[in-house]
């Protein structure tokens, strides 16, 4: 399959690498046509929420946790409530902030000190987003109903995404 065609993709399912880098792919051109130009933190975090969210058929919950102050703070997210504040190194958000890396978690349930917003939530992959200055600061939280949901490909888009879509 090449670059731009489309899969049939049913919510829920885990799309295989092929599918996952595609759909990745398109996500991308999307939000590169959208923010071409844009730094309003707001804005940019938003759309990467939202084309995310209605893209990639796995994700139960997507949304940023802010860094602010001494707390991660919920927003722009797409899915079920949320927990609002998170502490530096609480959970796998506060944990991904502190140590300024990426954690995929294929079982939430065995995950030590994981914050459960929402009990369906099996599995999660949280990525550090920085500014221009390479500070972090947001982290985008993805969270699957499916145990082992995401994968080095999740992780390596999402990377890229990251990198592409800094934010100030």
């Amino acid at each position: 399959m090449s670059h731009g065609e489309t899969f049939s993709v049913v919510k829920g399912r885990i799309p295989c690498a092929e599918e996952k880098r595609d759909l990745y792919r398109n996500a991308i051109d999307a939000l590169t046509a959208m923010l071409s130009g844009e730094t309003d933190a707001t804005l940019i975090m938003s759309s990467v929420v939202a084309v995310l969210h209605q893209t990639m058929p796995h994700y139960f919950w997507t949304g940023f946790y802010r860094v602010c102050d001494d707390e991660l703070r919920v927003g722009p997210y797409q899915g079920t409530p949320a927990c609002l504040r998170i502490g530096h190194g609480k959970g796998v958000c506060g944990t991904s902030w502190a140590e300024n890396r990426t954690i995929v978690v294929a079982d939430v349930h065995a995950f030590p000190g994981h914050i459960a917003c929402d009990a369906r939530s099996a599995s999660e992959i949280v990525i550090p987003w920085h500014d221009c200055r390479g500070v972090v600061v947001a982290v985008l939280d993805v969270d699957s109903t499916k145990a082992a949901a995401f994968d080095e490909c999740d992780r390596t888009m999402l990377e890229d995404m990251a990198r592409q879509f800094a934010i100030g």
